[in-house]
């Protein structure tokens, strides 16, 4: 099992990675993610818009879409992680019950699978 100050500084990084992500999750709010490319443009008038700006606006808003979603999906590995570290279970693989080495959890904070585990967890997909 991981020290106290192990923990500590593991929760620190994971701490530091939810701030991060909820940081650019506001910023894609923020960039006109939830308005229409007419919206976000300013512009009144429909026939003022070119095919290939609302394509490149289409593409932008699902790139940012995108990007919400896997954001979104990471903070309750993070979340969980950080329960892990309060009942001092985390960085034990759930598989193996051997220790998370510490470079892969510095990589990965939100690990469950030494990579061991998690490399023949892949084989079998």
């Amino acid at each position: 099992m991981y020290s106290d100050k192990e923990l500590e500084h593991f929760k620190a990084l994971i701490l530091a990675k939810r701030d991060e992500l909820l940081k650019e999750l506001g910023n894609l709010r923020n960039s006109g993610m939830s308005s229409t490319p007419k919206e976000a443009s300013g512009e009144h008038s429909a026939y003022s818009y070119h095919m290939a700006d609302l394509g490149t606006d289409h593409m932008e808003r699902e790139k940012a879409f995108f990007f919400a979603g896997r954001e979104g999906k990471l903070l309750p590995h993070l979340e969980r992680a950080l329960e892990r570290i309060e009942k001092k279970e985390y960085g034990i693989c759930r598989e193996c019950g051997e220790l998370i080495s510490k470079a892969r959890l510095e990589a990965v904070p939100h690990a469950t699978l030494c990579i061991e585990c998690k490399s023949k967890q892949e084989k079998k997909r």
